[in-house]
């Protein structure tokens, strides 16, 4: 009897090649945009001290969702539920060393206890852009452009996603006019960002429960009306003045329900949506100026974001844009004539990679039919057949596999006419 098959840890996936293949499509594009903006890419450790989330994270990251276990020596560990935390106590470990200001961006595994549904795991990777040592709008702008460049990039239009935007500081001010103390505004925060995830009464219940009066629940259902609210603040028309001047402003719009559900936010936060509301958020992130000092450092300001790659997934199907990808990096197959030919067929292989080419080789004999099933199977563009007579007179046979195209080329020749058939893929041969 078959021993029984084991799965997977509840919340997390297999990468198989094919989505091995998309992950790294993401990561090549993310890389491309931060890098345009002249970002430097950098990683934390996976494991971290729980406290260095107890600092500034709120209470909900820590108590619920960090995944905790103590060390052999009795320390409480947690796997990293995110990564600007220690981003901040890795500045704050440097800080009179690092040049100011710091422009870094990484992309890697994190992992939160949550209850696993589309678009939400428990093991996600995650893209984490930010800036340390500026305090200006026009910083804040800047990290709305590179979410917004990213979008444009992978051919998600405006009207198909948007960056919403608020200001921590307006709010606190329209919070204190509608008579909240500054003592309940924390939860008043955490009360709006989860106006959208929550029933309408459910929601009032929540507010009623914090302490806010029937006037008060009013006053904030007045005040999500106010789309104009933002010209009231002048970081915000700063920040949609740059955003402008950087080419994304038709991306990004003014939201007051957003105010992001981390407690370490102090100024202009934003969050990317879809336009049909279909999905979680996109991305999201903002202003967190106090975290440095938080974890032992100076105080220095910074602004960050960051982005899954399971629902930007998930976007890119609902809009036809998820691509199509080659299942193997090999653009030829070199098939293997039989026993006596081995050598020779791996001679060619080789010649081929030394020219610049991404080359497989058929493990063994076997009937030509095979191989080139073989080779349809695994989308590899072009195969190589290397038999008696193509040997006695210096010669190779290709096939394109996409036009069924074949020709008898000069070995030294082969190299050239992959490349010429390959051209869109790879320009002047390059990988």
């Amino acid at each position: 009897m078959a021993k029984p098959r084991i799965p997977t840890v509840k919340g997390t996936r297999d990468f198989y090649p094919e989505n091995m293949a998309l992950r790294r499509w993401l990561y090549e594009h993310m890389r491309a945009v931060a890098e345009a903006f002249g970002y430097q890419e950098y990683d934390g450790p996976f494991l971290e001290p729980l406290e260095l989330y107890a600092a500034k994270s709120g209470e909900e990251l820590v108590k619920e969702q960090a995944f905790v276990f103590p060390d052999r020596s009795g320390d409480l560990i947690t796997l990293r539920p995110e990564l600007t935390p220690s981003l901040a106590r890795m500045v704050a470990q440097r800080q009179k060393q690092l040049p100011l200001p710091l422009r870094w961006w990484s992309f890697g595994p994190f992992w939160r206890y949550e209850r696993p549904q589309r678009g939400r795991g428990r093991e996600f990777f995650q893209w984490n852009v930010d800036m340390v040592g500026v305090a200006t709008p026009e910083g804040d702008a800047e990290l709305a452009a590179i979410g917004a460049a990213f979008f444009r990039r992978v051919g998600l239009r405006p009207e198909q996603v948007r960056i919403l935007v608020n200001n921590r500081r307006l709010m606190d001010a329209q919070l204190e006019a509608l008579g909240i103390p500054p003592e309940q505004r924390k939860a008043v925060f955490r009360l709006i960002d989860r106006k959208d995830k929550m029933r309408a009464d459910a929601w009032e219940a929540y507010a009623a429960e914090i302490g806010l009066s029937p006037a008060q629940i009013q006053g904030l259902y007045a005040l999500f009306e106010r789309h104009d609210l933002w010209e009231t603040s002048d970081e915000l028309r700063r920040f949609f003045a740059a955003a402008d001047a950087l080419g994304v402003r038709d991306y990004i719009r003014y939201e007051p329900t957003i105010i992001r559900g981390l407690d370490y936010y102090t100024g202009t936060v934003f969050e990317a949506r879809d336009h049909e509301g279909r999905f979680r958020a996109i991305l999201g992130g903002g202003r967190y100026d106090n975290l440095v000092a938080a974890v032992g450092g100076e105080p220095v300001p910074g602004v960050g974001f960051a982005m899954g790659d399971m629902v930007i997934t998930l976007v890119l199907e609902a809009y036809g844009l998820k691509p199509d990808l080659p299942q193997t990096p090999a653009q030829v197959l070199v098939t293997v004539f039989d026993a006596d030919r081995l050598l020779d067929s791996l001679r060619l292989a080789q010649r081929l990679r030394a020219a610049g080419l991404r080359v497989s080789t058929y493990p063994q004999p076997a009937k030509l039919g095979k191989q080139f099933k073989y080779a349809n199977r695994m989308g590899i563009p072009v195969v190589a057949v290397l038999g008696p007579d193509e040997l006695a007179q210096g010669q190779v046979t290709l096939k394109h596999m996409g036009t069924g195209q074949q020709v008898q080329v000069p070995l030294d020749a082969a190299a050239a006419q992959v490349r010429a058939w390959l051209a869109p893929e790879t320009p002047g041969g390059a990988a």
